[in-house]
């Protein structure tokens, strides 16, 4: 039974008084980190590291978030138009070997997956939709390099290379091209970064495209806007048709539009990805196109000229009375930082903004940047935030749409003994799908039906299987134990029978 060992190394969650009267902690909660390739910032380290250190350094960040008690990882499969898996669309990353096309002797994508899931967290593919390289020499790529086949698909800005938003062909390709990993393997989710037309593009030169698919817009900016919101609204489509359960989202710069520039806006004066990306983020929400969306909002409490406390309610505004979740992503790679403002040198900051999301209902989690930064914790700002908001586990939201689908089985509590080391819990599932987590539940009584709504009473959260054992080192007599089952989508069950420690 693969949960055995797993469930076992899931830490009990001790139920400290909350420092705050009447907090409720939520039972769902998005609690992610970004895991980011390009230019090997996070995994590999390095290129050509060998297949078993590359994967020594992926569970190795799982290790991290799983101590950090978060439940989802964002890895970047495909950071400049290539693959860390072995796609028919594009070729092998160079992050993997060093050598762009070259095999790394696995799949990378494949093993992740796999561990990801084992650990009972949930695998996001994020990946980047327009960037073909972080160098402009076309040549350089590799000789089958889609880019190096049709050289009209790509454009050079910046010492970068792009693809073409504004080509159809090109964005079916893309969309081929990440549609090829989300109908392949057992991920939860396809995640796009904050990257479209490049940052105030004006020398962007796509005269050529705007020729020939430009008529009927009023100018340059409208055009592209629609070819971004063309991605968008076709790869929902096309993740609806292929894998409907599975979370689809994009975590944008944090500014739509300043208040200045349009009423609509934020009270805010910095770069618009409206105008400087033409990403209609504020629209992609409004109009439904999304699953979640996580606006990087990479800013502290009371900065000027973009203020993290303007920003939760703009964002939260936004979201709100639509299907659209609220996640946002937080700056760890500022906390600590000498080269960072004052304010980003108390250890307290990013949980200052935890605490403020609280106020905001619409708002249903967190990712944090990057996996390096909630690795080393300098000045203790991640555990801060950790010991300050993520007392309890948490599971992952579920998406609207699928809230009612079809709950899992209501498993089975066989036992809950007291051993030397605790209580020991052990859960059985029923029904033919087995759960992808088990939800563990400690009261001093009888639990009341609602009581499984929050976190107050949730000590554990461990990866499923058929039936999984675990010793909640806090138990003792009288405690009655509840199980719930949860499946992929993040769905629960009905509680189990109760049981009762003798």
């Amino acid at each position: 039974m693969k949960g055995l060992a797993l469930a076992a190394a899931a830490s009990a969650v001790p139920l400290p008084a909350f420092a705050e009267a009447g907090y409720v902690p939520p039972l769902r909660q998005m609690r992610g980190m970004w895991i980011a390739s390009v230019v090997n910032i996070n995994w590999p380290s390095k290129p050509g590291l060998t297949a078993e250190e590359q994967k020594a350094e992926f569970v190795a960040w799982l290790d991290v978030a799983v101590q950090r008690k978060l439940n989802s990882v964002f890895v970047q499969i495909r950071p400049t138009a290539d693959a860390f898996w072995p796609s028919p669309f594009e070729p092998w990353s160079q992050y993997l070997t060093g050598t762009q096309g070259q095999d790394p002797g696995y799949d990378p994508l494949g093993f992740a997956v796999e561990e990801t899931h084992k650990r009972g967290l949930a695998f996001h593919a994020w990946f980047n939709p327009y960037r073909v390289s972080m160098q402009a020499d076309p040549a350089k790529l590799h000789p089958d390099h889609p880019g190096r086949r049709h050289p009209d698909w790509i454009l050079p800005y910046g010492g970068k290379l792009y693809y073409n938003p504004g080509m159809p062909e090109v964005r079916k390709f893309c969309q081929d091209a990440m549609m090829d990993a989300v109908t392949r393997y057992d991920i939860d989710g396809l995640h796009f970064d904050d990257y479209f037309y490049p940052t105030n593009s004006t020398a962007f030169d796509d005269s050529a495209a705007f020729a020939q698919y430009g008529a009927g817009f009023p100018d340059l900016a409208a055009w592209r806007r629609n070819n971004v919101d063309l991605m968008v609204q076709e790869m929902q489509q096309r993740v609806l048709e292929a894998k409907p359960e599975i979370a689809w989202g994009i975590s944008p710069s944090g500014i739509w539009r300043n208040k200045g520039t349009d009423p609509l806006g934020s009270d805010t004066n910095g770069g618009q990805s409206y105008d400087n990306l033409h990403a209609d983020t504020r629209g992609w929400v409004k109009k439904g196109w999304l699953d979640y969306i996580a606006p990087q909002l990479y800013w502290y409490i009371g900065q000027p000229p973009a203020d993290y406390s303007k920003l939760v309610p703009w964002w939260s505004d936004v979201a709100s009375g639509t299907n659209t979740l609220l996640w946002i992503g937080q700056a760890a790679y500022k906390a600590g930082d000498p080269a960072q403002a004052a304010e980003w040198q108390a250890p307290g900051e990013l949980s200052r903004h935890l605490t403020l999301n609280r106020d905001h209902p619409e708002i249903s989690g967190d990712i944090w940047y990057n996996a390096n930064d909630v690795k080393v914790d300098r000045i203790g700002s991640i555990t801060t935030a950790v010991n300050d908001h993520y007392q309890r586990p948490a599971l992952a939201p579920v998406l609207p749409r699928l809230a009612k689908g079809r709950a899992p089985h209501r498993p089975v509590l066989a036992y809950a003994l007291r051993r030397s080391g605790g209580v020991e819990v052990r859960a059985v599932a029923t029904g033919r799908d087995e759960p992808f987590q088990f939800a563990i539940f400690r009261f001093d009584g009888h639990a009341r039906s609602d009581a499984f709504d929050d976190a107050r009473n949730l000590v554990a959260v461990v990866p499923g299987d058929r039936q999984v054992r675990w010793t909640d080192p806090d138990g003792k007599r009288g405690d009655h134990y509840y199980v719930v089952a949860v499946d992929r989508a993040n769905r629960t069950s009905r509680p189990s029978n109760p049981f009762r420690v003798l």
